[in-house]
């Protein structure tokens, strides 16, 4: 009999220990109706009872008031972000034909012939 006392104190501190980490872990928006420092007591005071009420009616399960993931084609905010690296886009795609446009004016030889696609610099 004493053994089966023995087991059950160790099992009680170990989900008391276990349900204080998961309090301590848990982000605080998951938590309901109490604040952690009370959740903290209950569980210290009444150890089984008080592990058990913080699973069961402290911690949010689906993470409080967080919105659910959604597909990338289903949330706003990525949608945002892809317009902007269309317009980023454009404006690098402008920016580099400006930048060939001043490289292909800067490519005339001296004679004043185009060096557009051929070498320069070399005799034939």
């Amino acid at each position: 009999m004493v053994r089966l006392y023995v087991v059950v104190g160790v099992a009680i501190v170990a989900f008391t220990v276990f349900t204080l980490i998961d309090l301590v872990m848990t982000d605080r928006t998951r938590v309901r109706a109490l604040n952690k420092l009370a959740w903290a007591l209950i569980i210290l005071i009444l150890p089984a009872i008080g592990g058990i009420l913080w699973l069961s009616i402290g911690k949010a399960r689906n993470g409080g008031g967080a919105p659910a993931r959604v597909a990338p084609d289903d949330d706003p905010e990525f949608l945002r972000g892809l317009g902007r690296d269309q317009e980023r886009d454009k404006e690098t795609d402008e920016r580099i034909r400006r930048l060939e446009q001043e490289l292909s004016e800067l490519d005339v030889d001296d004679d004043g012939k185009g060096g557009k696609g051929g070498k320069t610099g070399t005799t034939d």
